[in-house]
């Protein structure tokens, strides 16, 4: 037996080490080629859109063909996500916080071009080499940092989480907006009908917070990527002021 018996077969394929054919016969096709398809197919159409008679007929082969190459549909997604992530970007700086804004608006960036991939569901921690070169990349960023393994761990799912959410969250809201509709104006027609629903005498604070200028602060011509690049920034250093307790607890 050897230390590849102890690697589960959807590791070995996340990690490109499957067998090259189970019939002893050269393959006509390939993982590879299967995830490929499945992600041209996702950024065309969508997650929804990728389903195994689809993605088999994009390749010429009937749907049952591709379990030989991938145990299941969630196994695909795995896979998808992997190849889909990229290889991690290269982060060179002696401050760790500036390392994991650039870490974060990195990974949102891949989100953004790729918005399905906040749609896969999650299934377990990072496996894939993609995923594992980001981590990777992050937890050199904590190794400026007296961080323990659990807190360097906790932070860069903390992190990752943010940015899944954050990019999900404007990509729902652009979707439920009216056509032709900016985030700037949405944003403004919610401050003033709130403004008129909302009792003081019930919701003292909220009263208080559509009363404000708040909603009304962008001009209606702010490109909505202004107004999310906002948005994210403030969440992220709220983020990152907690960690910089932490790291200041750790004696960093």
């Amino acid at each position: 037996m050897t230390s590849e018996d102890f690697i589960p077969a959807r590791l070995r394929r996340l990690w490109g080490r499957s067998e090259s054919s189970r019939l002893g016969r050269p393959a006509t096709l390939d993982v590879n080629r299967v995830v490929t398809a499945s992600v041209e197919i996702a950024d065309r159409e969508g997650l929804g859109g990728v389903t195994l008679p689809k993605v088999a007929k994009s390749l010429g082969f009937t749907g049952m063909s591709l379990y030989r190459y991938i145990g299941s549909k969630d196994e695909l997604l795995e896979l998808m996500s992997d190849a889909a992530l990229g290889a991690p970007p290269d982060i060179s700086t002696e401050d760790w916080r500036s390392g994991l804004r650039s870490w974060a608006f990195e990974q949102r960036a891949v989100f953004q071009r790729r918005p399905w991939l906040t749609r896969v569901p999650t299934s377990g921690p990072p496996s894939g080499p993609n995923q594992i070169g980001w981590m990777e990349v992050g937890l050199v960023v904590l190794s400026r940092t007296r961080l323990d393994w659990a807190h360097k761990v906790g932070v860069l799912t903390l992190i990752s989480g943010y940015v899944v959410q954050s990019v999900r969250q404007h990509s729902d809201l652009a979707e439920g907006r009216a056509e032709g509709q900016g985030q700037a104006d949405a944003e403004r027609d919610y401050g003033r009908a709130l403004v008129r629903l909302v009792e003081p005498e019930r919701f003292p604070e909220a009263a208080r917070l559509f009363s404000s200028t708040l909603f009304e602060a962008p001009p209606s011509d702010t490109p909505d990527a202004t107004i999310a690049d906002a948005d994210f920034t403030l969440g992220l250093d709220l983020i990152l002021d907690g960690v910089a307790v932490q790291v200041e607890r750790s004696g960093s």
